[in-house]
């Protein structure tokens, strides 16, 4: 998960919280509110209509027409009753007066010279009813009751329509709230993405990038730091090519006249044994010279690449087989093509070259006399390949990851002259281009080594499960 969206969930997260512990409350509050409201409207009009009442219980058309207006009013219904709890007049029709109603508790508590008011649920109609009593008084003495009854049910509509308004307030106030998260997350990770960007970019080789200085002090204080190592890390890397550069460059002609000098003494010398002396020396000359030029391909390594171009493999291959021809022949080591196509990778013809002279090196260092060193190259899904295969005794358990590292000499080339960069270089040249070096032993003995390079024409993404079928990726 990214900063930025870490940081928008907690501050998301923060603000509903202080949300719900502001609104909570005041949804409380605002139903007892509306309820307040409504049972003190309800006792103002009851009480008015028992004071209006006084004196006219005796006046059933009067009584029926005051009780009709209030009912009106109230949204419910409204009827009276004299001293005995006889209804008088009803706001819903003339069809329950003169009924009793002594026994309902409202009634009876207003017979008693005392107001009611509550909640009950009425049996006859199936829903939850607001009440409200109060009693008649004539000179004193109760003459009669009022009572109005009203649902319930639009008062809680009302408490719920005005909780969802509270809710629909709530939600575009958390809204609002993500919207400026956002920007401001933007704002605290744009600096880290930029100095993120800056990061790889060092990585790719581009030794001269640096991050922007921007955001607070504290990122800004990173960014400074990081461009600070970047500095001296280019450098160190600058001067650590140059010197290996120099070395190389300044150490080849001394090495030259020094294989010179000793080819011409080698044909000055008549003694057997000096003569042997001499072209021992000269070779470990040409080991000298051979060192110093992978040192030479391994300063390149991390320098950021030029443009890939079109290389045809097999003319590499070709020339490859031609240069390395006659050094096999003299270890009576046959050398054989076997293609698939026509493929082209996106490299370099100079590094295809090099990475093709140190396998086939390799491989017939370490081959038995009479066996064969087998190239190939054809092209899978978005890789362009060419291996070296051979029958010699491969890599021991375990030694695949260690082979490809500097001046490694696993147990095959124990007994063998060599320094130990030959596959070093390879991994190194084809990770240059985006490709990589596979190693995979036989199961009839021999090491196999694939260098992949990407295809001219293959889609960026590639074949999904492509790098899960190839050797070496069981």
């Amino acid at each position: 998960m990214s900063l930025r969206v870490t940081l928008l969930l907690a501050f998301a997260y923060a603000l509903l919280i202080v949300l719900i512990a502001l609104e909570l409350p005041l949804a409380l509050n605002l139903s007892n509110r509306v309820e307040a409201e409504v049972r003190a409207e309800s006792a103002t009009q009851v009480a008015l209509v028992a004071t209006s009442a006084a004196g006219e219980l005796d006046r059933p058309a009067e009584l029926r027409e005051l009780v009709e207006e209030a009912a009106e009013g109230l949204g419910g219904r409204v009827i009276a009753t004299d001293a005995e709890g006889i209804v008088v007049a009803d706001s819903a029709g003339r069809g329950l007066e003169g009924a009793d109603y002594s026994g309902r508790p409202e009634i009876a508590q207003a017979l008693r010279g005392e107001n009611a008011q509550g909640r009950r649920e009425s049996a006859s109609l199936g829903e939850e009813l607001l009440f409200t009593a109060a009693p008649v008084l004539e000179r004193g003495q109760v003459a009669g009751a009022v009572r109005a009854t009203q649902s319930v049910a639009a008062v809680d509509r009302e408490i719920r329509e005005d909780i969802l308004v509270l809710v629909a307030v709530g939600v575009v106030a958390l809204l609002f709230g993500v919207g400026v998260a956002w920007l401001l997350a933007g704002f605290l990770t744009r600096p880290l993405q930029s100095l993120a960007g800056a990061a790889r970019r060092v990585a790719e080789g581009d030794l001269g990038a640096r991050a922007p200085v921007a955001g607070s002090r504290e990122q800004r204080d990173v960014a400074e730091a990081f461009n600070e190592m970047a500095t001296r890390l280019e450098a160190v890397l600058t001067a650590q090519r140059e010197f290996v550069a120099n070395a190389s460059h300044q150490l080849r002609t001394p090495l030259t006249g020094l294989r010179l000098r000793l080819e011409a003494a080698e044909g000055l010398a008549r003694d057997e044994e000096l003569h042997a002396e001499l072209a021992a020396a000269g070779r470990e000359v040409d080991r000298l010279a051979a060192l110093l030029r992978n040192l030479l391909v391994l300063a390149r390594e991390g320098e950021e690449r030029p443009e890939p171009r079109p290389v045809e493999l097999a003319e590499e291959v070709a020339e490859a087989l031609a240069r390395w021809e006659a050094e096999a022949q003299a270890e009576g080591i046959a050398l054989a093509a076997r293609d698939e196509g026509v493929p082209v990778a996106l490299a370099s013809a100079t590094d295809v070259g090099i990475a093709l002279d140190n396998l086939l090196e390799n491989a017939i260092k370490y081959s038995p006399r009479g066996s064969t060193v087998t190239v190939e190259w054809g092209e899978r899904g978005r890789y362009a390949y060419v291996a070296v295969a051979d029958e010699g005794p491969g890599l021991a358990p375990g030694e695949e990851a260690a082979a490809t590292e500097r001046f490694f000499r696993g147990s095959a080339g124990a007994g063998t002259q060599g320094s130990g960069l030959g596959l070093a270089i390879v991994r190194a040249l084809a990770q240059r281009w985006g490709g990589e070096l596979v190693l995979e032993n036989h199961e009839g003995g021999g090491l196999r080594a694939e260098v992949r390079l990407p295809a001219r024409g293959a889609e960026a993404g590639g074949d999904a499960g492509f790098a899960n079928s190839l050797p070496g990726r069981r």
